[in-house]
């Protein structure tokens, strides 16, 4: 990607809908609701054989610097800044507007080659005001529609011609670079109820205010991703809408948050699951904890504004009691103090990501395993069921993240759900796996002389 976009213009002229067509996939959402968008949401753009950066950011709106609308202007601007040209946005069906106006001056101010885009002109109606659209000063409109993909060769034409010199092919093809698995980003997202500091402290770990923050619940509503790098390893930090239990979720925007929030956990590796420190273990935490080990993740646990909680002697040690307690199936998972604020516990935050990831990634070799099960019989055989002893034969393990095995035995059906309980929890102490989700698999061996015809 040899260049950046930003996509500017006011709420609700369909910014998110042409990053999606541009990135390829429903990555940001979108509703007819105005100011859904609020941070700004980076993808990789493309548009015919062009490759480039593209920003989706908040609609353009007045307000003071304080005021929620302020920060989402000052985040635009920050977008306006970086990028290399601009796609400014109207409405065509509606037509010019005084926010148009006032934010194509801004626009022009910022001296970066402008397109001028007139979006939802699938229709005849919206001639009208793609014409009108020439008042702005800023060169010929191009007629599209980003939700029915139409124009898009118009608008690749144009850009052509705004930046000639960045978006000339290259002279041969680049040649392909294959990353060392080790080198690749560790995806985490960063998940939690609203409002217990998710964005403040993402901002702190890059050093900027990337991610739109404030005393307001409900900030966030895409997921977005961050780049960050910590002791010479990438990370990939998924920023996300605050989860509230179901019964409480009802507006349109809320829901599709929620969801984009969902998608985040199940395509992360490691999943920060913060809790505020003054409300530990709420009931919508251990829903989340346990959702995190369904879909089979790692998971930290931070404990969010820790420089206002009441530092009582042992304080983290008893948090770290509470969670075995009550997250049993994920017992010895890592539990970090932390502030966004202060920066406090971030460097004890992300070792304890790296050594969740490095555990949800181990192989304990087959030998091992089977020496452990037949010490682990000895121990504590398995019942007898209707009368007759259940034998388990063999164990390996197919794959890891998470760590998954195999155990061959007779009746599979018949075997206690409690004694596959004592067989994981002796295998997490035994093999040094704390927090991880452990899958075990039974699997019947099949028996030779079944099918055989007697002489």
């Amino acid at each position: 990607m040899s260049f950046t976009i930003a996509i500017i213009g006011r709420p609700n002229v369909g910014k998110s809908t042409l990053f999606n067509r541009l990135v390829g996939r429903r990555s940001a959402l979108v509703d007819d609701q105005p100011g859904v968008t609020r941070d700004r949401r980076e993808g990789e753009g493309r548009l015919g054989d062009l490759r480039f950066k593209v920003i989706d950011t908040a609609g353009l709106d007045e307000g003071s610097a304080e005021s929620l609308v302020g920060r989402m202007l000052a985040q635009t601007k920050l977008a306006l800044k970086s990028a290399d040209a601009v796609f400014f946005l109207i409405d065509a069906r509606v037509g010019l507007t005084s926010a148009d106006r006032t934010f194509a001056e801004l626009v022009r101010r910022a001296g970066k080659p402008t397109i001028l885009v007139a979006n939802k002109c699938e229709s005849r109606a919206s001639e009208a005001g793609r014409l009108e659209s020439y008042a702005l000063g800023l060169g010929d409109p191009i007629g599209i529609s980003a939700e029915h993909n139409e124009g898009m060769g118009d608008l690749f034409d144009a850009l052509r011609e705004a930046l000639p010199e960045l978006t000339e092919p290259p002279a041969e093809e680049e040649a392909r670079v294959f990353v060392d698995e080790d080198m690749r980003s560790i995806r985490v997202a960063v998940v939690g109820r609203p409002n217990v500091g998710k964005s403040t402290l993402i901002n702190r770990l890059i050093g900027e205010e990337r991610l739109l923050t404030g005393p307001e619940a409900g900030i966030t509503r895409d997921a977005i991703a961050v780049d960050l790098e910590w002791r010479g390893r990438a990370f990939r930090l998924d920023d996300t809408a605050g989860i509230r239990r179901r019964p409480k979720v009802q507006e349109k925007v809320e829901k599709l948050s929620v969801g984009d929030a969902l998608n985040s956990i199940r395509f992360a590796e490691v999943v920060v699951l913060l809790m505020d420190s003054q409300q530990t273990f709420e009931d919508q935490d251990l829903r989340l904890a346990d959702l995190v080990e369904r879909e089979g993740r790692a998971l930290v646990l931070g404990m969010s504004k820790w420089d206002i909680a009441e530092r009582k002697p042992g304080a983290l040690a008893k948090l770290r009691e509470e969670a075995d307690r009550r997250l049993a199936q994920l017992k010895g998972v890592p539990l970090v103090g932390v502030s966004g604020l202060t920066g406090e516990g971030l460097d004890r935050l992300m070792q304890a990501v790296c050594d969740a990831h490095k555990v949800w990634n181990k192989r304990v070799p087959t030998r091992a395993l089977n020496r452990f099960l037949e010490q682990a019989l000895d121990e504590n055989p398995p019942p007898a069921v209707s009368g007759r002893r259940l034998k388990l034969n063999y164990i390996t393990q197919p794959k890891t993240r998470p760590p998954s095995f195999v155990l061959f035995c007779t009746r599979a059906d018949a075997v206690p759900d409690a004694y596959l309980r004592y067989l994981v929890n002796a295998m997490r102490e035994k093999f040094d796996l704390p927090g991880t989700p452990i899958r075990l698999m039974l699997r019947e061996k099949a028996n030779p002389y079944a099918g055989r015809k007697r002489k």
